[in-house]
């Protein structure tokens, strides 16, 4: 008969997703486990332990405690599970103590390294990926790599200079870039190394630029099937990167990381441990290119291949409304994840005030979210959070504090970045358009004669009049104009970090 007290832990338990901490009379961790339905699997161990090994019979008689973590998903669940058992290395949990279940991606030290899968992590100088749920994820990528970055696979020594020895059949197939018969060199080969290294890093905006510039490169000396071969290394590692990638697993989660993560789930009452982070701000000059941003945090750490921008719409030319960009913001970035089924947060921050948590909250409930969310002022640090009207106020060297203003720090410098990028890429390239007497084809005549809308805006009228169909009256229009524009430019950061919640 289940014991009064376990019971009531039973009947309390949700039917979602999670991992379960077993303990006894002394706090001491027993076993950690994994589960789809929570409730039906822990209750399992109690209904059917007359008929269980005798190991379970005995981890069932000393069990006084269960505690558990709600998570998204059961991968999820599985990723938490081989972390704590790490963690705690409980005495039942035989088969993550011993040995390492999920494999790794291995990059060798070697001056030519290889790509290897390994269940083992070592301190060899090696660079390690991993461990992953996935053993499809894993194909999928050495996939990748073999088709277009392919490294060496052989363990044969490699010569420097060793000119007279024919590759093997790899190379014929595209698969090996021959070091072995000096076919490239070892900056050459590094250099492929390193794109590998920004492919499982999930760092792909760096991959997709490099290889841009090689593919440029190629065009202009006109070696158009290697250009072709870089753009289809392009459309390869942009197809990977749309696909969900979660950097849940890079690496094993540190344990001051770990402890300010249950702080802020006890701090804010979380029903899961907030693994995933996103934090929003929005970014203008003087209502003029609008952007909303979002960041996402992974295990207390940034992660940008997940970060988002987006072009607000429901505001007219030079209108100045926060609070409806952060409603539109929000309103996008989770309709588009659940559209595609993308991983929601277990917890988002605000950049602002009690206003801007309300505009938020209003595109949650639109959706039918229920995701916790706050909002961080900058003024004194205060957290406001939905129905209470007084902020709550933790010391500045709170961890969890710490943590809230990493986020907000780093969402309002990717926002301002966004928009900085944004506005030059205006002035480059349909500022001048915008004024009144300068049209498409006049336009193009003044950067081709001057380069730039920079070198236009330092002219004196005098100059710029020399120009073709240019009368002194519209230079002296045009270089004002410019002017104001460019030291805008200079001044958004200022207005930026200046802007009241």
């Amino acid at each position: 008969m289940t014991r009064p007290n376990i019971a009531a832990i039973l009947k309390s338990l949700p039917d979602r997703p999670g991992v379960y901490i077993m303990r006894d009379a002394k706090g001491e961790v027993l076993y950690v486990g994994k589960a789809k339905r929570l409730k039906r699997r822990v209750s399992s161990y109690f209904r059917h332990s007359n008929f269980a090994s005798p190991r379970l019979r005995k981890l069932v008689e000393l069990v006084e405690d269960i505690s558990t973590l709600r998570t998204e998903s059961e991968a999820e669940a599985l990723i938490v599970e081989s972390k704590l058992i790490r963690r705690y290395s409980p005495f039942f949990n035989i088969d993550l103590k011993m040995t390492d279940r999920y494999p790794w991606i291995r990059i060798t030290n070697e001056p030519y390294p290889r790509l290897v899968v390994t269940r083992k992590k070592e301190d060899d100088g090696a660079i390690y990926f991993g461990p992953w749920v996935s053993a499809g994820n894993i194909r999928a990528l050495l996939r990748l790599v073999e088709r277009y970055f392919p490294l060496r696979s052989c363990k044969m020594e490699i010569l420097k200079g060793r000119s007279d020895r024919r590759p093997c059949i790899e190379y014929s197939l595209g698969r090996c870039p021959g070091p072995c018969a000096n076919l490239c060199t070892e900056n050459e080969y590094r250099e492929r190394v390193n794109d590998v290294v920004l492919l499982l890093q999930g760092n792909t905006a760096e991959l997709v630029e490099r290889t841009r510039r090689r593919m440029d490169a190629a065009a202009r000396s006109m070696a158009f099937e290697e250009a072709a071969r870089y753009r289809d290394t392009i459309r390869a590692v942009w197809k990977v990167s749309r696909q969900r990638v979660s950097e849940a697993l890079q690496e094993d989660l540190d344990s001051e990381t770990w402890n300010v993560l249950i702080k802020l789930q006890e701090t804010f009452a979380l029903k899961i441990l907030p693994w995933r982070i996103d934090a929003f701000d929005i970014s203008h000059m003087s209502g003029r290119e609008t952007y909303g941003c979002c960041i996402v945090f992974e295990q207390g750490r940034p992660n940008p291949s997940l970060y988002r921008r987006f072009k607000i719409r429901s505001l007219a030319e030079n209108e100045i409304d926060d609070f409806r960009s952060i409603q539109e913001t929000v309103l996008r970035r989770y309709r588009h994840a659940l559209e595609h089924s993308e991983p929601l947060p277990q917890f988002v921050v605000i950049d602002g005030g009690p206003v801007q948590l309300d505009f938020a909250l209003k595109s949650l409930e639109e959706l039918k979210l229920d995701i916790p969310v706050v909002a961080l002022a900058k003024q004194e640090e205060l957290i406001c959070l939905p129905g209470r009207p007084d902020p709550l106020r933790l010391s500045l060297d709170d961890p969890v504090l710490k943590l809230l203003q990493r986020l907000r720090n780093e969402v309002h410098r990717y926002a301002i970045t966004t928009h900085r990028n944004a506005r030059s890429d205006r002035l480059r390239r349909s500022i001048l358009e915008e004024i009144p007497g300068i049209g498409k084809a006049r336009a193009a005549q003044l950067i081709v004669k001057f380069g730039s809308v920079y070198r236009i805006a330092i002219l004196t009228p005098e100059e710029l009049s020399a120009a073709p169909g240019m009368g002194k009256a519209l230079a002296k229009k045009v270089i004002d104009y410019l002017k104001g524009e460019l030291q805008g430019d200079e001044e958004a950061g200022a207005e930026e970090i200046g802007k009241p919640d």
